[in-house]
């Protein structure tokens, strides 16, 4: 259940660019080069603020799981050939 609270909270995210500019600027620390360091426990505390119920680890295990898929997905398009 909190894994979909995780995905959840992205789509919300991703459909109201309000929210995520108070998104970024309150759980993004800026790093060199304007790279961004998301602070997780930032993030949940925000999370939760509009709702949404889950910690840390569920976070990591959305982030990674899609990173994983990602990697899946273009290993499986090098392997048949089928690049876009």
């Amino acid at each position: 259940m909190s894994l979909e609270q995780v995905n959840n909270f992205y789509n919300l995210l991703t459909s109201e660019p309000a929210i995520y500019d108070q998104y970024y600027k309150k759980c993004c620390s800026q790093g060199f080069f304007g790279s961004c360091h998301w602070d997780k426990a930032k993030i949940v505390r925000f999370a939760a603020s509009h709702g949404y119920s889950f910690n840390e680890t569920e976070l990591d295990q959305v982030w990674f799981e899609s990173e994983s898929s990602l990697v899946d997905n273009s290993l499986n398009l090098a392997k048949s050939g089928n690049f876009s």
